[in-house]
């Protein structure tokens, strides 16, 4: 049976309630993926002879059940792995967590029970990998992906090492080049490797399997890469632990003094290392250079590695570093500058800040890429720092962040404020070889200047009208409604006055001239026609606000049509990855032309719905031997069994814990208010009307009660006390039948699964579910566009609202009602 990565993702992390307590999330995350691992290994290569890894008698998940209860669990569990790891050479790999721990697990009975209950929970059906067909699609990285960064968050600042967060990940993958590869033959490599997850998810951008190579100085992180790759289904992929400074482990092969070369690299190394030197050789990593990296900052050692270890011509990489690597002087200026010299730095990408578990300061990309240097001209520049969204205390990227990143620089398209190709003449001679991004691309906002003349004399200034961008193009005559012409009538300063004229009673421009004044101003100011309040009112009820919507909606409607054959027609051999692939370039292609909603806007609608719930959807249909008839299934929902307490008499004996309470249930594709709304609207009113119908009843009755109570007593008189039993009967009877309606309604529901028909299968998940919670997301956006209009147009008007003389003459005259007060009080001012 398939299952939801949900269901897989809810399964693992309360693995890691049984561990809590003893340790942190950067110790009990080696725990948990290492029986992820054994599971996961145990499911697919048991029993087969020519399996990727070697599962010995004695050495599978089925022989950890076995040890449930058992008195001697943590020390057989360490026994188990051991004997695993040395059949596949993966000793001081996967066995670095001990179970057997008392200072971390428990003692005695504790230790007992939480190994049993963490063995238990990865017996559940949806940790099942025998059967189904995720590895395609790439289910149980994903789940590992998952647990690293919730380990990552919950271990705080200092321990974030071993993870780089996938959406940035995915941008070094995409920007390589590396989809390109036409050589069966290449290799990837990380020399940073942590944990693995940046290495391969690079190297599952390539067309076909590649070597990769990975090296990471902790031995525990190390064996987290070395699992990964096996859980990603590439066991072949090397990983070795050991520093990369003073013992690279890969060497070239024939003169083993000099580093290896690669055909691709991707790295996160740690940002500005102090010990880098410590048993430093040099492989030939500073030739070319007359100065060395920093002693007490390893950042460009990290680079002149990794440039030493690109092939010769053609090599390709991109690495994580801060941001200082671009403009700081001294040494690194000097290396920088033969850097820039020998054109190897395709470009430089400029992140948010925050984005990183071990570091709060911003970051950069840089693309390094051997080929065609003689032909480079400049470097492709991108300011993506202001693209992302709040994530707890981190800030991370969104899809349509990724996309607009990835899309602009593998284009090299010029977009204002976003990304520019810059000369290798403006960088050397006009800024001294100073890659700091902002000397190149401006991405601030534009600065919102006040009208000293509008302080002065009132009225909104049309500069700042005209300058609400885009909506004045779609909502010409929305203009007209909202505002009209404001004369600066008359105002004094000793004997001087000024006077407002209009060009043209067509046209909201004023001329001000104030007497006595060396110049006149030729701005125009406008005024509200209606009220502050009525603004967003008079916004979404103008005609041109609506027929854009349904131009919205026609663009929609164009893009379901693309969908629906797609969507319709799943089948086995289909790929999720492909068709969220064709679906948002499609999406993204419908909503270029449409101009206040913004194309990546609506991108990251479509892929946030796909992340949370539509891909569970679409490999069930793809996965399940049922298909789109997975629609009728029903599941029931059981509460959380609760924790089973063991007398001393039991305390050698597992105790059973009762089977968990059915609380309810659930569709497994379609959600019950689906159907609930599409089949039993009579049935939901009558029970909103009975409900409506008991709320009365019990106002009166509480109304009834508080006119009839006397010092908190009820009035004992016969016919109050009638009248109170009557309400009661009543209020009883009425929850009596809306229980009772709620239970056939939910009866009659769940059996009206069984009888959907294709067609309704069709428009319940298509039409009702994926479709409708999608058009929703869009339609958001265009009810923001309208938030956005009114909040800036009050904004202006709440800004020169009051004229400075206006406010001058209010505050003179609380002045004098102030001193008026101070005076009858006896106090003179």
């Amino acid at each position: 049976m398939a299952v939801k990565k949900s269901q897989l993702y809810s399964s693992l992390w309360a693995s890691c309630d049984k561990l809590r307590g003893g340790m942190d999330a950067s110790q009990y995350k080696d725990y948990i993926l290492t029986l992820l691992f054994v599971k996961y290994v145990s499911d697919k290569y048991k029993d087969d002879p020519y399996g990727a890894i070697a599962i010995p008698d004695g050495a599978s998940f089925e022989d950890l059940v076995a040890l449930k209860g058992n008195k001697n669990i943590g020390e057989e569990i360490d026994k188990l792995i051991a004997k695993l790891a040395e059949a596949n050479n993966l000793t001081g790999i996967i066995n670095n967590a001990h179970f057997n721990d008392e200072s971390k697990i428990g003692k005695g009975d504790e230790m007992v029970d939480k190994l049993t209950g963490l063995i238990a929970i990865f017996q559940k059906p949806e940790l099942d990998f025998k059967n189904n067909k995720a590895e395609d699609d790439d289910l149980i990285g994903d789940a590992y992906e998952y647990l690293m960064r919730n380990f990552a968050t919950a271990s705080g600042k200092s321990k974030g090492q071993f993870y780089t967060p996938a959406e940035v990940s995915r941008i070094l993958a995409k920007v390589i080049d590396i989809s390109n590869c036409t050589d069966k033959n290449a290799t990837i490599y990380d020399p940073a490797c942590g944990s693995g997850s940046l290495l391969i998810r690079a190297a599952n951008e390539a067309p076909f399997p590649l070597a990769i190579y990975g090296q990471e100085k902790d031995i525990s992180t190390a064996g987290l890469a070395k699992m990964n790759v096996v859980l990603h289904n590439i066991p072949s992929g090397e990983i070795h632990s050991d520093n990369t400074f003073s013992d690279p482990w890969y060497k070239d092969d024939n003169d083993d003094t000099k580093l290896r070369k690669f055909d691709y690299i991707v790295a996160n190394p740690p940002f500005s290392m102090k010990n880098w030197m410590d048993g430093l050789k040099p492989y030939g990593r500073f030739d070319d250079y007359d100065e060395l990296p920093p002693e007490k900052n390893g950042d460009y050692a990290w680079l002149l590695h990794i440039i030493k270890s690109m092939k010769n011509n053609t090599g390709k990489a991109a690495v994580i570093l801060p941001h200082g690597v671009l403009f700081r002087g001294n040494a690194e200026e000097t290396i920088r500058k033969n850097i820039i010299d020998r054109h190897l730095i395709k470009g430089i990408i400029g992140l948010p800040a925050n984005l990183f578990y071990g570091t709060g300061i911003p970051a950069c990309i840089i693309v390094l890429d051997k080929e065609n240097t003689a032909n480079r001209t400049g470097i492709f520049m991108i300011d993506a720092s202001h693209g992302f969204i709040k994530d707890g205390d981190k800030n991370r990227l969104r899809e349509q962040d990724i996309y607009k990143i990835v899309t602009t620089f593998n284009s090299m398209t010029e977009v204002p404020g976003f990304s520019r190709f810059v000369p290798f003449a403006e960088i050397i001679e006009k800024n001294t070889y100073n890659l700091n991004i902002p000397r190149y691309i401006d991405s601030s906002e534009k600065e919102d200047l006040q009208s000293i003349e509008a302080h002065l004399y009132g009225g909104i200034p049309q500069e700042d009208i005209d300058n609400i961008p885009h909506f004045w193009n779609v909502f010409p005559n929305l203009k007209k409604e909202i505002f009209g012409e404001y004369k600066h009538e008359s105002c004094h300063a000793e004997n001087n006055s000024c006077h407002a004229e209009l060009d043209s009673a067509s046209e909201p421009l004023n001329r001000v001239q104030v007497d006595n004044a060396n110049s006149a101003s030729t701005k125009g100011f406008y005024k509200l026609l209606i009220q502050k309040d009525d603004v967003h009112k008079t916004i979404t009820e103008n005609a041109e606000f609506l027929e854009y919507n349904k131009k919205v909606n026609k663009t929609f409607e164009e893009w379901k049509i693309f969908a629906n054959p797609i969507l319709t027609n799943l089948k086995p051999a289909d790929s999720n990855k492909e068709i969220i692939l064709k679906l948002s370039e499609e999406i993204l292609s419908k909503f270029t032309k449409l101009e206040l909603l913004d194309k990546y806007d609506v991108y990251q609608v479509l892929l946030a719905y796909w992340n949370e719930t539509m891909n569970d959807d679409v490999l069930l249909v793809i996965q399940d031997e049922l298909g789109y008839k997975l629609a009728k299934v029903t599941d029931d929902i059981k509460e959380e069994p609760k924790e089973i307490k063991k007398s001393k008499k039991d305390s050698a004996k597992e105790k059973q814990p009762k089977e968990p309470k059915v609380i309810g249930w659930e569709g497994r594709l379609i959600p019950k208010q689906i159907v609930l709304d599409a089949f039993f609207e009579a049935e939901q009113k009558a029970i909103e009307e009975a409900e409506e119908k008991l709320n009365q009843t019990e106002s009166e009755f509480e109304e009834f009660v508080e006119e009839n109570t006397e010092d908190d007593e009820l009035s004992q008189e016969p016919e109050i006390l009638k009248k109170y039993k009557t309400y009661e009967a009543s209020i009883k009877s009425q929850k009596k039948t809306i229980a009772d309606l709620k239970k056939k309604l939910d009866e009659n529901c769940r059996k009206r699964y069984d009888s959907f028909t294709d067609s309704e299968i069709t428009d319940l998940l298509v039409n009702r579910k994926w479709y409708k919670t999608i058009d929703q997301g869009i339609q958001n956006l265009y009810v923001t566009v309208a938030n956005h209009l009114t909040k800036r147009i009050v904004e202006l008007y709440e800004r020169y609202e009051n004229t400075l003389p206006e406010l001058t003459e209010k505050l003179a005259e609380e002045e004098k009602e102030v001193s008026a007060h101070l005076a009858q009080m006896g106090f003179k001012l």
